[in-house]
């Protein structure tokens, strides 16, 4: 009963984790509200493109550490299946949070933070599909979306138990869905490009 107490715990506190408001604390020094300014998503991408590179790298360390320090604590305390649901929980925290009314980012940073803990090398190799994708046609989102498709694949190519599948099953189709208007504007050619030197 107790193990389970602890697990049901850290889940709950890997969801108030993935909650933390990176993008409003940021770009909020700089008196901007990322829901209001550029795409209106509290993501690294919108954050770098209304507040600077600094600001954008800022909120994208940030997001990462989220899903990285709550998957590595469910990885110490409870292994690889606990480390599975409390990634998950940070992911939805992050692009679900409760305390603003189920309007958050799109989950990419946070998602890659707890893939590094759990998948290592598979992610590095994801990292290398969203540079090529990003450098070739400076979509954000068509390299975000590449990369978590890919990294999905790559996973489940190598043979991770049923539960880590399940979980990059779910985060997969969440961050497709999160990006759903960015797949329109994709399709019929109006999504923004990255501007390296913006």
């Amino acid at each position: 009963m107790g193990v389970i107490v602890v697990d049901v715990a850290l889940i709950l506190g890997s969801y108030m984790i993935g909650m933390l408001p990176s993008a409003h604390y940021v770009a909020g020094r700089k008196g901007l509200d990322p829901t209001r300014e550029g795409s209106g998503n509290p993501g690294a991408t919108n954050v770098f493109r209304v507040a600077g590179r600094r600001a954008g790298i800022m909120v994208f360390a940030a997001d990462m550490g989220k899903g990285a320090a709550a998957t590595g604590v469910g990885l110490a305390v409870g292994g690889r299946s606990l480390a599975a649901l409390c990634w998950a929980a940070a992911v939805v925290g992050h692009v679900l949070p409760a305390a603003r009314r189920f309007r958050g980012g799109k989950g990419v940073a946070t998602a890659g933070g707890g893939a590094c803990v759990l998948f290592g090398f598979l992610t590095i190799l994801g990292a290398a599909i969203f540079l090529l994708v990003a450098r070739l046609t400076r979509k954000v989102s068509l390299a975000s979306l590449s990369m978590a498709v890919a990294m999905a694949c790559l996973i489940l190519l190598s043979g991770v138990p049923l539960l880590e599948a399940s979980v990059v099953l779910c985060l997969t189709v969440l961050l497709i869905v999160r990006h759903q208007a960015n797949i329109r504007r994709l399709l019929t050619g109006d999504e923004g490009s990255w501007k390296p030197g913006s």
